[in-house]
């Protein structure tokens, strides 16, 4: 990485941790470093503008957000109605995931779904839900049974 001032070494740390949920996520987070909102936006827009920081990403923690049952789906579409229908799996509400994959020699599948619900008759439901909803019929769900990781990189 290249040579960062403390203010951008602070916010880059301020910003690999929890966002608050608030109107104004960049006030709250700018105070907790003693700095205005006004340097902290600028400083992010100034990084973003480098390319320093490319994209934000949430990370849903699922079981804090009463779903504990999870299940990726793994879906054998039409190469040419990949995008179409992962469009369509990614508008319900039920999914937070939605890939692309090369299929495999003994796998055909292509497309995958991360499917959260109560519990998994809830899981099961919604891959029926979603196989009428496009007319594909060929899919499978792995239920998860263990969490093993879920961190993201950190820099400072």
């Amino acid at each position: 990485m290249g040579n960062f001032t403390e203010t951008e070494k602070k916010i880059i740390s301020a910003l690999q941790k929890d966002i608050p949920v608030a109107s104004r996520p960049y006030k709250i987070m700018a105070r907790r470093l003693k700095i205005s909102e006004e340097t902290f936006l600028k400083v992010l827009k100034e990084l973003s503008d480098k390319k320093i920081i490319r994209r934000f990403g949430a990370t849903l923690w699922h079981q804090k957000s009463g779903f504990s049952a999870n299940a990726m789906c793994a879906w054998e579409v039409k190469e040419d109605r990949a995008e179409e229908v992962g469009k369509k799996f990614a508008s319900f509400k039920e999914i937070t995931h939605c890939y692309k994959r090369i299929p495999q020699k003994d796998w055909h599948y292509n497309l995958y779904t991360m499917i959260h619900s109560k519990d998994e008759k809830g899981c099961i439901a919604t891959a029926k839900k979603l196989s009428k909803a496009v007319g594909i019929e060929k899919y499978e769900l792995l239920f998860s049974v263990e969490e093993l990781k879920k961190t993201s990189m950190q820099y400072f």
